[in-house]
Protein backbone atom coordinates (compact mmCIF):
# COMPACT_ATOMS: atom_id res chain seq x y z
CA UNK A 1 0.00 0.00 0.00
CA UNK A 2 1.67 3.21 -1.46
CA UNK A 3 1.17 6.77 0.46
CA UNK A 4 -2.18 8.17 -0.23
CA UNK A 5 -1.78 11.33 -2.67
CA UNK A 6 -1.44 14.87 -1.35
CA UNK A 7 -4.85 17.28 -0.75
CA UNK A 8 -4.18 19.12 -4.31
CA UNK A 9 -6.57 21.84 -2.55
CA UNK A 10 -4.04 22.68 -0.59
CA UNK A 11 -3.96 26.22 -1.32
CA UNK A 12 -7.90 26.57 0.19
CA UNK A 13 -6.33 25.59 3.54
CA UNK A 14 -7.36 28.51 6.30
CA UNK A 15 -5.96 28.23 10.07
CA UNK A 16 -9.32 27.82 11.23
CA UNK A 17 -8.54 23.86 9.96
CA UNK A 18 -5.29 23.79 12.04
CA UNK A 19 -4.87 22.97 15.49
CA UNK A 20 -1.62 24.01 17.33
CA UNK A 21 -0.37 21.35 20.22
CA UNK A 22 2.22 22.73 22.92
CA UNK A 23 3.26 20.23 25.39
CA UNK A 24 4.40 22.12 28.58
CA UNK A 25 6.61 21.38 31.60
CA UNK A 26 7.35 23.59 34.22
CA UNK A 27 6.37 26.81 31.46
CA UNK A 28 7.61 30.45 31.36
CA UNK A 29 3.63 31.17 31.42
CA UNK A 30 4.36 34.52 29.88
CA UNK A 31 6.11 33.28 27.26
CA UNK A 32 3.47 30.22 26.55
CA UNK A 33 0.46 32.87 26.32
CA UNK A 34 2.28 35.01 24.18
CA UNK A 35 2.35 32.15 21.70
CA UNK A 36 -1.13 31.16 22.13
CA UNK A 37 -2.28 34.68 21.76
CA UNK A 38 -0.26 34.79 18.70
CA UNK A 39 -1.99 31.84 17.09
CA UNK A 40 -5.62 32.59 18.27
CA UNK A 41 -4.53 36.49 16.27
CA UNK A 42 -3.98 34.27 13.34
CA UNK A 43 -7.20 31.82 13.89
CA UNK A 44 -5.42 29.05 14.72
CA UNK A 45 -7.00 27.23 18.06
CA UNK A 46 -4.70 25.28 20.83
CA UNK A 47 -4.26 22.33 22.62
CA UNK A 48 -1.98 22.58 25.61
CA UNK A 49 -1.00 19.00 27.63
CA UNK A 50 0.63 19.88 31.04
CA UNK A 51 2.95 17.68 32.31
CA UNK A 52 2.71 17.83 35.70
CA UNK A 53 4.06 21.33 36.22
CA UNK A 54 4.66 22.43 39.52
CA UNK A 55 2.96 26.10 38.41
CA UNK A 56 0.07 23.94 36.86
CA UNK A 57 -2.46 25.90 39.02
CA UNK A 58 -0.72 29.13 37.74
CA UNK A 59 -1.59 28.15 34.47
CA UNK A 60 -4.90 27.32 34.84
CA UNK A 61 -5.33 30.95 35.80
CA UNK A 62 -3.46 32.61 32.69
CA UNK A 63 -5.34 30.50 30.44
CA UNK A 64 -9.07 30.56 31.35
CA UNK A 65 -9.53 33.99 30.09
CA UNK A 66 -8.39 32.28 26.36
CA UNK A 67 -10.95 29.11 26.87
CA UNK A 68 -12.58 30.11 23.62
CA UNK A 69 -9.30 29.46 21.58
CA UNK A 70 -7.07 27.08 24.01
CA UNK A 71 -8.07 23.66 25.25
CA UNK A 72 -6.09 22.86 28.72
CA UNK A 73 -5.24 19.06 29.31
CA UNK A 74 -3.46 19.07 32.58
CA UNK A 75 -1.71 15.60 33.95
CA UNK A 76 -1.33 14.75 37.27
CA UNK A 77 2.57 13.51 36.28
CA UNK A 78 4.91 13.95 33.64
CA UNK A 79 3.99 11.29 31.07
CA UNK A 80 6.56 12.51 28.41
CA UNK A 81 6.94 14.99 25.06
CA UNK A 82 5.60 12.04 22.87
CA UNK A 83 2.80 11.16 25.43
CA UNK A 84 1.51 14.89 25.46
CA UNK A 85 1.96 15.36 21.53
CA UNK A 86 -0.01 11.99 20.83
CA UNK A 87 -3.10 12.98 23.14
CA UNK A 88 -3.24 16.67 21.72
CA UNK A 89 -2.88 14.95 17.85
CA UNK A 90 -5.70 12.58 19.22
CA UNK A 91 -7.76 15.59 20.57
CA UNK A 92 -7.37 17.73 17.70
CA UNK A 93 -8.74 14.75 15.50
CA UNK A 94 -11.73 14.33 17.59
CA UNK A 95 -12.64 17.76 16.93
CA UNK A 96 -12.43 17.62 13.34
CA UNK A 97 -9.30 19.45 12.50
CA UNK A 98 -7.39 18.20 9.42
CA UNK A 99 -4.03 19.77 10.42
CA UNK A 100 -1.28 20.15 14.00
CA UNK A 101 0.99 22.20 14.25
CA UNK A 102 3.54 21.59 16.40
CA UNK A 103 4.90 23.80 19.49
CA UNK A 104 7.50 23.91 22.13
CA UNK A 105 6.41 25.94 24.78
CA UNK A 106 9.04 28.58 24.34
CA UNK A 107 8.24 28.93 20.74
CA UNK A 108 7.85 32.52 19.41
CA UNK A 109 6.27 32.92 15.62
CA UNK A 110 5.16 35.87 13.44
CA UNK A 111 2.19 37.66 12.70
CA UNK A 112 1.88 35.67 9.60
CA UNK A 113 3.51 32.17 10.85
CA UNK A 114 0.34 29.82 9.99
CA UNK A 115 -0.93 31.63 6.59
CA UNK A 116 3.12 31.09 5.47
CA UNK A 117 3.30 27.89 6.66
CA UNK A 118 0.04 26.57 4.60
CA UNK A 119 1.21 28.76 1.50
CA UNK A 120 4.31 26.31 1.88
CA UNK A 121 1.71 23.07 2.31
CA UNK A 122 0.35 24.03 -0.78
CA UNK A 123 3.50 24.63 -3.05
CA UNK A 124 5.11 21.46 -1.70
CA UNK A 125 1.72 19.78 -3.05
CA UNK A 126 2.26 20.71 -6.02
CA UNK A 127 5.24 18.77 -6.71
CA UNK A 128 3.54 15.60 -6.42
CA UNK A 129 4.59 13.54 -4.05
CA UNK A 130 2.96 12.36 -0.45
CA UNK A 131 3.79 15.28 2.60
CA UNK A 132 4.26 13.62 5.76
CA UNK A 133 5.35 17.08 7.36
CA UNK A 134 6.71 20.91 6.78
CA UNK A 135 8.64 22.71 8.99
CA UNK A 136 9.65 26.31 9.11
CA UNK A 137 13.23 27.49 9.10
CA UNK A 138 14.47 27.70 13.00
CA UNK A 139 16.37 30.81 14.06
CA UNK A 140 18.01 31.08 17.10
CA UNK A 141 17.00 33.96 19.14
CA UNK A 142 20.05 35.01 20.55
CA UNK A 143 22.55 34.27 17.84
CA UNK A 144 20.54 34.80 14.99
CA UNK A 145 21.77 31.53 13.83
CA UNK A 146 19.49 29.69 11.40
CA UNK A 147 19.24 25.96 11.76
CA UNK A 148 19.81 24.11 8.12
CA UNK A 149 17.41 21.83 6.57
CA UNK A 150 19.45 18.46 6.84
CA UNK A 151 20.21 15.69 4.47
CA UNK A 152 22.46 12.93 5.61
CA UNK A 153 23.54 11.27 2.14
CA UNK A 154 27.13 13.06 1.80
CA UNK A 155 27.08 15.89 -0.87
CA UNK A 156 23.23 15.85 -1.15
CA UNK A 157 21.37 19.21 -2.43
CA UNK A 158 18.23 19.62 -0.43
CA UNK A 159 16.88 23.00 -2.51
CA UNK A 160 14.49 22.61 -5.22
CA UNK A 161 14.59 24.45 -8.43
CA UNK A 162 10.93 23.82 -9.08
CA UNK A 163 9.42 25.72 -5.77
CA UNK A 164 12.17 28.39 -4.23
CA UNK A 165 12.09 28.35 -1.03
CA UNK A 166 11.51 25.04 -0.11
CA UNK A 167 13.80 22.31 0.62
CA UNK A 168 13.95 18.65 0.50
CA UNK A 169 14.80 17.26 4.05
CA UNK A 170 15.54 13.84 5.94
CA UNK A 171 14.66 15.19 9.32
CA UNK A 172 12.62 18.09 10.79
CA UNK A 173 12.45 19.55 14.44
CA UNK A 174 9.21 19.05 15.57
CA UNK A 175 8.34 22.71 17.05
CA UNK A 176 6.78 24.85 14.42
CA UNK A 177 6.35 21.70 12.22
CA UNK A 178 2.93 21.26 10.16
CA UNK A 179 1.81 17.64 9.91
CA UNK A 180 -1.54 16.53 7.94
CA UNK A 181 -3.83 14.56 10.19
CA UNK A 182 -5.00 12.06 7.14
CA UNK A 183 -1.55 10.63 7.31
CA UNK A 184 -1.10 9.91 10.67
CA UNK A 185 -3.04 6.67 10.56
CA UNK A 186 -0.37 4.76 8.20
CA UNK A 187 2.46 6.89 9.58
CA UNK A 188 1.72 6.37 13.37
CA UNK A 189 1.64 8.43 16.04
CA UNK A 190 5.32 9.37 18.02
CA UNK A 191 7.24 6.56 20.06
CA UNK A 192 6.03 7.25 23.65
CA UNK A 193 8.89 5.18 24.93
CA UNK A 194 11.64 7.68 23.98
CA UNK A 195 9.71 9.82 26.90
CA UNK A 196 11.16 13.01 25.25
CA UNK A 197 14.34 13.04 22.98
CA UNK A 198 14.51 12.06 19.44
CA UNK A 199 10.98 11.54 19.28
CA UNK A 200 10.60 14.05 15.74
CA UNK A 201 13.87 11.99 14.43
CA UNK A 202 12.49 8.44 14.65
CA UNK A 203 9.20 9.43 13.26
CA UNK A 204 10.68 11.57 10.51
CA UNK A 205 12.81 8.29 9.64
CA UNK A 206 9.93 6.21 9.61
CA UNK A 207 7.73 8.66 7.18
CA UNK A 208 10.72 8.61 4.91
CA UNK A 209 10.70 5.24 4.94
CA UNK A 210 7.13 4.84 3.96
CA UNK A 211 7.62 7.02 0.40
CA UNK A 212 6.74 9.97 1.97
CA UNK A 213 8.31 13.60 1.55
CA UNK A 214 9.58 16.19 4.59
CA UNK A 215 10.14 19.99 3.26
CA UNK A 216 11.62 22.81 5.18
CA UNK A 217 10.48 26.54 4.11
CA UNK A 218 11.95 29.63 4.57
CA UNK A 219 9.01 31.28 3.90
CA UNK A 220 8.45 31.92 7.33
CA UNK A 221 11.09 32.10 10.76
CA UNK A 222 10.21 30.55 13.96
CA UNK A 223 12.50 31.57 17.20
CA UNK A 224 13.63 28.90 19.25
CA UNK A 225 16.53 28.13 21.42
CA UNK A 226 17.68 24.48 21.06
CA UNK A 227 19.32 22.62 23.70
CA UNK A 228 20.85 24.51 27.01
CA UNK A 229 23.29 27.48 26.79
CA UNK A 230 26.97 25.67 27.04
CA UNK A 231 30.44 28.26 25.83
CA UNK A 232 31.30 24.79 24.06
CA UNK A 233 32.71 26.08 20.72
CA UNK A 234 31.37 22.63 19.02
CA UNK A 235 27.48 23.96 20.35
CA UNK A 236 28.30 27.64 19.34
CA UNK A 237 29.16 26.72 15.82
CA UNK A 238 26.34 24.39 15.66
CA UNK A 239 27.81 21.15 15.57
CA UNK A 240 26.20 19.82 18.65
CA UNK A 241 23.46 20.26 20.84
CA UNK A 242 24.06 21.34 24.98
CA UNK A 243 21.74 19.08 27.18
CA UNK A 244 21.97 18.25 31.03
CA UNK A 245 23.31 14.62 32.11
CA UNK A 246 19.80 13.49 32.32
CA UNK A 247 18.87 14.45 28.95
CA UNK A 248 22.02 12.86 27.95
CA UNK A 249 20.77 9.81 28.98
CA UNK A 250 17.68 9.87 27.07
CA UNK A 251 19.38 10.61 23.90
CA UNK A 252 22.17 7.88 24.02
CA UNK A 253 19.46 5.77 24.92
CA UNK A 254 16.71 6.87 21.99
CA UNK A 255 19.86 6.93 19.35
CA UNK A 256 20.83 3.11 20.17
CA UNK A 257 17.68 2.14 19.74
CA UNK A 258 16.94 3.95 16.72
CA UNK A 259 20.21 2.74 15.13
CA UNK A 260 19.00 -0.72 15.06
CA UNK A 261 15.74 0.32 13.20
CA UNK A 262 15.43 -1.44 9.85
CA UNK A 263 14.16 2.44 8.56
CA UNK A 264 17.20 4.59 10.15
CA UNK A 265 19.08 5.61 6.91
CA UNK A 266 22.55 4.00 6.59
CA UNK A 267 24.10 7.46 6.26
CA UNK A 268 22.82 8.61 9.47
CA UNK A 269 23.37 5.77 11.52
CA UNK A 270 27.90 6.47 10.49
CA UNK A 271 27.63 10.69 11.03
CA UNK A 272 25.45 9.89 13.88
CA UNK A 273 28.32 7.25 15.55
CA UNK A 274 30.95 9.52 14.55
CA UNK A 275 28.80 12.85 16.35
CA UNK A 276 28.29 10.78 19.22
CA UNK A 277 32.17 10.22 19.56
CA UNK A 278 33.10 13.43 19.27
CA UNK A 279 30.13 14.58 21.52
CA UNK A 280 31.67 11.98 24.50
CA UNK A 281 35.05 12.64 24.41
CA UNK A 282 34.74 16.68 24.50
CA UNK A 283 32.10 15.94 27.47
CA UNK A 284 34.26 13.27 29.61
CA UNK A 285 37.65 15.11 28.91
CA UNK A 286 36.46 18.96 29.40
CA UNK A 287 33.29 19.22 31.29
CA UNK A 288 33.12 19.63 34.81
CA UNK A 289 30.24 16.87 35.56
CA UNK A 290 32.44 14.55 33.36
CA UNK A 291 31.75 11.68 35.92
CA UNK A 292 27.48 12.94 36.09
CA UNK A 293 27.47 12.73 32.26
CA UNK A 294 29.50 9.28 32.20
CA UNK A 295 26.97 7.78 34.87
CA UNK A 296 24.00 8.31 32.43
CA UNK A 297 25.69 7.41 29.12
CA UNK A 298 26.81 4.08 30.08
CA UNK A 299 22.92 3.91 31.84
CA UNK A 300 21.52 5.04 28.38
CA UNK A 301 24.15 2.43 26.59
CA UNK A 302 22.88 -0.01 28.96
CA UNK A 303 19.14 0.82 28.91
CA UNK A 304 19.04 0.76 25.00
CA UNK A 305 18.75 -3.08 24.54
CA UNK A 306 15.18 -3.09 27.23
CA UNK A 307 13.68 -0.19 24.85
CA UNK A 308 10.25 -1.06 23.64
CA UNK A 309 9.92 -1.06 19.91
Amino acid sequence: MSPSRPDQNAQRLTPSQCCAIIVTWQPQITDLVALLESLSAQGCASIVIDNGSANAEALTQALHPMRDDVTLLSWSENRGLAAGMNAGILQARAQGYRFVFLFDQDSCIGGRFCQSMLAAWGQAVKLGHPVAAIGPRLQDPQSGRKTPFKCFRLLARNDIPAAPGLFATDFLISSGTLLPLSELSRIGLMKESYFIDNIDLEWCFRARSLGYALYGTDRTVLFHRIGEDSQNPLVAAGIMVSHSPLRSYYSTRNRLHLRRQSYAPRDWKVRDLIRFAIKTSWLLIFNRRRREYLQQIRRGIKDAGDLRD
